[in-house]
């Protein structure tokens, strides 16, 4: 099948962000909201960060897991918020073809990133539960860290073959994208080439990507619940959930907010537009808060960090 149009994705300079469909005096709120997000964001993520950099009894293949989880969070959600922040502020709304590329491949590196490292955090408790006497031995520093840079390079490459698949596409009329990003869908909706094969492109490799973090994570959960349900004692039963509960509740969140989307009828792009706010800003921001709030060894790391600061003080 041959292009529709004329013109290549060369001859375009520039794309126009539409942002949110609403009243322009609005634009002012949506600035304001997304920089509180985006703000705690920021601190919540850098904080997690800071915390396990700083404790050394966070020195634990999990907590190694939950840094680099942090880094990805953030990562992902800054190649989206300050350009979609500026853009609420301008007339003009405009984003340059490299930029637009640019954000694109970010974007997509780190949210995949973020799902082979939630596999790999499913696997650690796996291993932490079902396996605790050989915990030591089979999550070696090793093993975390080439799951990590497995994780980082995967991210890379499929954001490389979405870049190619997308950025080929012809680009003859409209150079409007009706989102606050570059976003795949939307970008195909105003090339005039024939995207058939780019969607199957897509399909394809999203399959390759989810179905095999989601096995890993099952999986993973299902040998979990069955050895905790075979511990006699409530409170040891309580104590191994507690482990695991923040991972499930960061999993549940990200993949609920992505499913959520994909239910949206494709005609309704606000609607789509709201979904991704909440995978691309909210699920950034409440993950910290998740870890913090239930996680016991990182509130006590915390208070640590808090009394030597009062002490300086």
């Amino acid at each position: 099948m041959h292009d529709r149009g004329a013109n290549n994705h060369s001859e375009v300079t520039d794309f126009i962000l539409v942002g949110f469909r609403v009243h322009p005096e609005l634009h002012i709120f949506l600035f304001l909201a997304f920089l509180f997000i985006y703000s705690m964001v920021l601190l919540g993520n850098v904080g997690i960060l800071v915390i396990i950099l700083t404790d050394p009894r966070l020195n634990t293949p999990m907590y190694f897991f939950l840094g680099n989880l942090s880094f990805i969070d953030l990562s992902y959600s800054s190649a989206v918020a300050p350009k979609a922040m500026a853009n609420f502020l301008s007339s003009s709304k405009s984003i340059s073809f490299a930029g637009c590329v640019v954000q694109f491949f970010f974007f997509v590196s780190f949210i995949i990133a973020d799902s082979f490292v939630l596999a790999a955090m499913a696997y650690d408790r796996f291993v932490a539960i079902c396996s605790p006497l050989q915990y030591s031995v089979r999550m070696s520093r090793r093993l975390c860290t080439q799951l990590v840079v497995g994780s980082y390079f995967c991210g890379w490459v499929t954001s490389v073959l979405l870049v190619r698949n997308t950025f080929t596409l012809s680009f003859c009329a409209s150079r409007v994208i009706d989102h606050f990003y570059c976003d795949t869908h939307s970008i195909e909706k105003i090339s005039c080439s024939n995207i058939a094969i780019n969607r199957m492109v897509t399909l394809t490799l999203a399959g390759i990507i989810i179905l095999p973090t989601l096995i890993v994570i099952v999986v993973s959960y299902v040998y979990i619940v069955s050895t905790i349900l075979k511990i006699r004692s409530a409170e040891g039963r309580m104590k191994a959930f507690s482990t695991c509960g923040s991972h499930l509740g960061v999993v549940s969140l990200l993949y609920g907010t992505a499913s959520f989307e994909s239910f949206i009828p494709s005609n309704n792009a606000e609607l789509h537009k709201v979904a991704s706010v909440c995978y691309t800003l909210l699920t950034p921001m409440l993950n910290p808060l998740i870890y913090s709030l239930r996680n016991k060894d990182v509130k006590e790391a915390l208070k640590r960090i808090l009394g030597k600061a009062k002490a300086l003080l």
